[in-house]
């Protein structure tokens, strides 16, 4: 295993681990992440997987320490401990021993293209083919329907069935995304998940949406990831967030409203839908013009019948 970065320090013991790893998870704390969708699945994986740590990345040359100060605890007359930021790569076995990595830390401030290189490297070095993600995005969606999701990867094959609810817009970047553009070019396949928080718990953990994510993380990725402990507390928080929306009229009134346009969207897809459908249904022309050639050709005269409406007994009028 050959690595040539500067960017981060590979363990000791990794010669002696297995090195073939075909799953790169990313979870790296970036521009957005409503519901603490990615906070929630890297909390479960960790608390609930075998793992080890297998690199870690060279904060000192990637963040900005006075944009976002770590917290130190002062404890009566000294500074007793500091908060440190860490990026680090992990590899982890899900719950039948199939194992996979798992990048999970604070998000770069400098030098994005050398930290998505040196991702790239570690790739190559433990045989990665395959690279995903989940977070949460806000959207004017009510808490008490179905979660839903945006579905992207580097290839359309990859994610079949998928309907796109966006055309081309254009979003602030982040180093997890670029993580996916340029591996993505790079040949290796990328697949992700933008799941729809409402914009209401935006700010608040939602745990529907991590269970929601961590479900269609195993289907995209087949890894056997257990998740009682999740949905258990997601059942929770769905308690603690009926309750606030009870005590007050305003936010009820407010999630009705949100409810009764999400049914009239969904109503409007299937709509659309069944009009598709119904047009799918429908001869081509290619048809249409074969059928009309048929009759044609039906109502043609006999063979040798000049086609004029000749008296069969002329003498009958005579």
């Amino acid at each position: 295993m050959t690595t040539h970065s500067s960017l981060f320090r590979l363990e000791s013991d990794v010669q002696q681990q297995p090195p073939h790893v075909p799953l790169l998870h990313l979870s790296i704390d970036g521009f957005i992440d409503a519901g603490g969708v990615r906070d929630q699945i890297a909390d479960h994986i960790l608390g609930t997987l075998e793992h080890r740590v297998v690199a870690s990345f060279d904060v000192d040359q990637l963040i900005d320490y006075r944009s976002r100060r770590p917290v130190m605890t002062f404890d009566s007359d000294r500074w007793v401990d500091i908060d440190e930021p860490s990026l680090t790569l992990y590899r982890v076995e899900d719950s039948t021993g199939t194992p996979f990595l798992f990048l999970h830390g604070v998000e770069p401030d400098y030098r994005w293209e050398a930290f998505v290189e040196a991702v790239h490297q570690l790739c190559l070095a433990f045989g990665v083919r395959t690279v995903v993600s989940a977070h949460g995005i806000p959207m004017a969606v009510p808490h008490t329907r179905p979660v839903g999701m945006t579905r992207f990867a580097s290839d359309s094959s990859l994610i079949p069935g998928n309907q796109a609810i966006f055309g081309q817009v254009q979003v602030p970047g982040s180093a997890e995304s670029l993580v996916h553009l340029r591996l993505g070019e790079a040949g290796l396949h990328t697949m992700g998940l933008a799941v729809h928080v409402p914009h209401y718990l935006a700010e608040a953990t939602y745990g529907d949406a991590a269970v929601a994510a961590l479900t269609s993380l195993a289907e995209m990725t087949r890894l056997e990831v257990p998740s009682d402990a999740l949905v258990a507390t997601a059942g929770l928080n769905r308690a603690e967030i009926a309750q606030q929306i009870a005590a007050s009229s305003e936010i009820g009134e407010a999630v009705a409203e949100l409810e009764k346009r999400y049914d009239q969207f969904l109503e409007g897809q299937r709509r659309r839908s069944l009009l598709a459908a119904q047009v799918a249904d429908l001869p081509s022309a290619d048809e249409i013009g074969a059928e009309f050639e048929e009759f044609l050709r039906s109502a043609a005269p006999d063979e040798g019948d000049d086609g004029t409406d000749e008296d069969p007994d002329p003498q009958a009028h005579g």
